[in-house]
């Protein structure tokens, strides 16, 4: 590494950008978003556009040999005109003088960059590169500018605001710091970031006064972890993700998913399978309590999205009855992501006009479902956990009126590197996956949406490569 980030105070810090063209125009406005006093220079007149900042931000006008020259007035020069020679010819001086200079497009000259900034203020951040790679440098500052919310600066009102109190609270520098970021990282702080500040201020007073009570209380996240493909979480999920404590996740939770926890966390595992239940909800439900009323930040992670046959509304019932602050975060449901993946778009305006998601798995072990609704046509069935009853599924939909050679198909391990989509009809799926050994979670989807599957197919294993966007479908079979 050969560069070292640095602010400087813009504002008392000279700059002078040499050049006529758009590249100029592009280095004297990451200049001005900063508030610098710079000035230009060229040889040749100015281009429309550069003219025209140039105009709108009253900037002084000097000649080339002025900004090569005062070293005390430009300690920063941007090069953006001349030829090679030249411009290593003036590079050499100017750093032999101990001023900054950057080349444009030519890193190798020189010894400053032009970071991009991503500005929540107070906080900023740069991107920058040593110039060998300026394009991975933007997918970067685009990639945090999505992560960061416009509004991340307002937590500094929190501290600012209330910053004597909690350190006469916490005289320690250390307890202080793990106090903040708890705040911050928690539910005041998202309030905050959601413009909710009156509701913020309140939190963080009755916060501070339970600390003086010795009796702080932790929050629980709720969070859909969506089917299976880290990259189709949201970017609220991934934020909560990595605040937590403890780690509550399911058995249909992608394990890079939990990898992407800190470290430090506690991982408890409470995922269910039918009949196997490694603790039952009831226990779930009190071991979130139990957990926030020892002031840690807990996240349940589940499958999916938690209101759709996630039982996440007992969850935060629960939660709810014990006064624990709770925040919902929904996720891309199985059949959602598991159809578009297969390429089955769950509504079409030539095959279906209305989509229904099913448990194939009651509370009480039947499939006693409304089948004269679900076999009616033109409109999508999707059946959660119906492997098992498939052939009662099949059986039910055919009697009630849904006929035989309506596309069926099953999808394995949807958006996973595991994926696997199995087409036929409802006279024929039972037989068709005798010998498939097919195993949970497998989605079902019922309709004529399905026969678009073989022409709208993107997921490719041949060109997804195991990467996390576009994982590789193991196996693809259709009658």
């Amino acid at each position: 590494m050969k560069m070292l980030p640095l602010m400087v105070n813009t504002q008392e810090f000279g700059a002078v950008v040499i050049g006529h063209d758009d590249s100029a125009r592009r280095k004297l406005q990451a200049l001005l978003r900063v508030n610098a006093q710079v000035a230009v220079a060229s040889e040749q007149p100015f281009c429309h556009k550069l003219r025209e900042l140039v105009h709108q931000h009253q900037l002084s006008e000097v000649s080339v040999q002025e900004a090569l020259q005062h070293k005390d007035r430009f300690p920063l020069v941007v090069i953006a005109e001349g030829d090679l020679e030249w411009q290593r010819e003036q590079a050499i001086k100017l750093k032999a003088e101990g001023r900054l200079v950057n080349v444009a497009e030519h890193a190798e000259l020189s010894n400053a960059t032009l970071a991009y900034l991503i500005d929540r203020h107070p906080v900023m951040i740069s991107v920058a590169s040593t110039g060998e790679a300026p394009v991975l440098t933007r997918i970067l500052k685009a990639r945090l500018e999505a992560w960061i919310p416009q509004s991340y600066g307002r937590l500094s009102h929190l501290v600012a605001g209330w910053g004597d109190r909690v350190k006469t609270l916490f005289p320690n520098k250390k307890h202080r710091e793990r106090f903040w970021s708890q705040q911050l990282q928690g539910a005041a702080g998202e309030l905050m970031i959601a413009g909710r500040e009156q509701q913020a201020e309140q939190l963080l007073e009755n916060n501070l006064e339970v600390i003086e009570a010795d009796q702080l209380q932790g929050e629980v996240y709720l969070v859909g972890a969506g089917p299976g493909d880290p990259e189709l979480l949201t970017l609220r999920a991934v934020r909560l993700i990595q605040q937590a404590d403890v780690v509550l996740y399911d058995r249909l939770v992608a394990p890079e998913i939990v990898d992407l926890c800190r470290s430090d966390a506690e991982r408890i595992y409470v995922g269910k399978a039918r009949s196997d239940h490694a603790v039952p909800q009831g226990e779930i439900n009190q071991l979130l309590v139990d957990l926030a009323l020892q002031g840690k930040r807990v996240l349940r992670l589940k499958g999916g999205d938690p209101f759709i046959f996630g039982r996440g509304g007992e969850e935060i019932d629960k939660l709810s009855q014990n006064k624990i602050p709770f925040q919902v975060v929904p996720g891309i449901t199985a059949a959602a992501g598991c159809a578009a993946y297969a390429g089955i778009p769950l509504t079409h305006r030539d095959y279906a006009q209305s989509v229904r998601f099913v448990t194939g798995h009651l509370k009480d072990g039947t499939t006693n479902l409304p089948w004269a609704e679900l076999a009616s046509s033109a409109q999508t069935v999707v059946f959660y956990m119906g492997l098992v009853g498939l052939p009662e599924i099949a059986r039910q939909l055919v009697a009630h009126g849904r006929a035989g050679d309506t596309p069926v198909a099953l999808i394995q391990q949807g958006t996973t590197r595991n994926q696997r989509n199995i087409v036929a009809t409802l006279d024929t799926i039972v037989e068709h996956i005798a010998d498939k050994k097919l195993e949970p979670p497998t989605l079902i989807i019922v309709g004529e949406v399905v026969s678009l599957h073989e022409k709208l197919n993107w997921f490719d294993p041949e060109q997804a490569g195991g990467s996390h966007g576009f994982w590789a479908r193991q196996g693809e079979e259709s009658e």
